[in-house]
């Protein structure tokens, strides 16, 4: 379960991950229903935190709650400010099964939001309550998912660090089943296509309302049959496919539009945060430099251990 950048196999985990997608489908009906809506979609998305999947607090006439989908116990817990705390064990169990206890976990915590409904971003989106075909299950391949998630996110977080324009945290989208970080150049973009399975065209152009640089880390699928990193641009800028995007192992891929790096060539480097960490920062640039942000306002030195960014220094320029 501590093993550093664990080896991941898209084919032989795909059944516990379609399992494990299927979940948060679920969980994520919660912020969804129960926050103001927030820009981008943000606040319905899960944190990656030590134990596992986190919601954002919700609020409900009491209080305040929020949900744990915990990867190293396999279980899923409610807790509130009033003092409750309680949870059930995930064994695999059907969709529908799973729903019917998550909305009853709730109901005793006091919080009446509803949560029926359908799974987003997916081609056959069966709702919850009728959902009732097997699962598989694996408590080994889970806590793997989880750990290699975990080293992602610390990854991206160092990586908003060197940014002081608009930023979105290092969050984790339930619909899509991807981990992502963005940053935003500040200007308005093209109204969004649209188009995603199963997601309302007015989610997705609120979500791309202004130009980003996106990255993130999805298990595989899409046309990427393994583990692998992502990133791109919206609007895509001309001549992105032909920059130099390092480090060795990441490709163009064209019918996604999006530069791919493997996860297990991250894995395999001998420097495997500092392998991501060029990645992040190529791609980035790539797009930035393509249309033209304002890199010297929105850019910062990378963030220190307890070292604020010394503003003073930096507004002085070089000696």
């Amino acid at each position: 379960m501590t093993e550093r950048w664990p080896k991941l196999d898209f084919e032989a985990d795909r059944p516990v991950i379609e399992s494990l997608h299927a979940y948060l489908q679920v969980v994520g009906k919660l912020p969804t229903r129960a926050l103001p809506w927030c820009n981008h979609s943000w606040h319905l998305a899960l944190r990656v935190v030590p134990r596992g999947f986190r919601s954002y607090p919700v609020f409900f006439p009491r209080g305040e709650a929020e949900v744990l989908f915990d990867c190293l116990g396999s279980t899923v817990a409610v807790e509130t400010s009033t003092g409750f705390f309680d949870g059930f064990e995930v064994v695999g169990q059907t969709v529908a099964r799973f729903h019917e206890q998550l909305a009853e976990l709730l109901r005793r915590a006091g919080i009446q939001t509803d949560i029926s409904g359908a799974p987003n971003e997916v081609e056959e989106a069966v709702p919850f309550a009728r959902d009732k075909r097997e699962r598989e299950w694996d408590i080994s391949v889970l806590a793997r998912i989880h750990r290699a998630f975990s080293h992602a996110n610390r990854v991206f977080e160092t990586f908003r660090t060197g940014f002081v324009g608009k930023s979105s945290p290092s969050h984790l989208f339930w619909g899509s089943f991807d981990l992502a970080v963005t940053r935003f150049s500040g200007r308005e973009a093209p109204l969004h296509p649209g188009g995603f399975p199963n997601l309302p065209d007015r989610v997705t152009r609120e979500a791309y309302s202004h130009e980003v640089a996106s990255a993130g880390f999805w298990l595989g699928g899409g046309g990427v049959d393994e583990a692998a990193f992502y990133a791109y641009g919206y609007p895509t800028p001309d001549g992105y496919c032909d920059a130099e995007v390092g480090p060795e192992g990441a490709f163009w891929h064209a019918e996604l539009g999006e530069w791919v790096l493997p996860y297990a060539s991250v894995r395999e480097a001998s420097d495997p945060q500092a392998a991501l960490l060029e990645f992040l920062e190529t791609s980035y640039r790539a797009v930035a430099d393509r249309s033209g942000w304002d890199r010297a306002a929105l850019e910062i030195p990378a963030g220190a251990l307890g070292r604020p960014y010394d503003v003073k220094a930096e507004r002085a320029g070089p000696a």
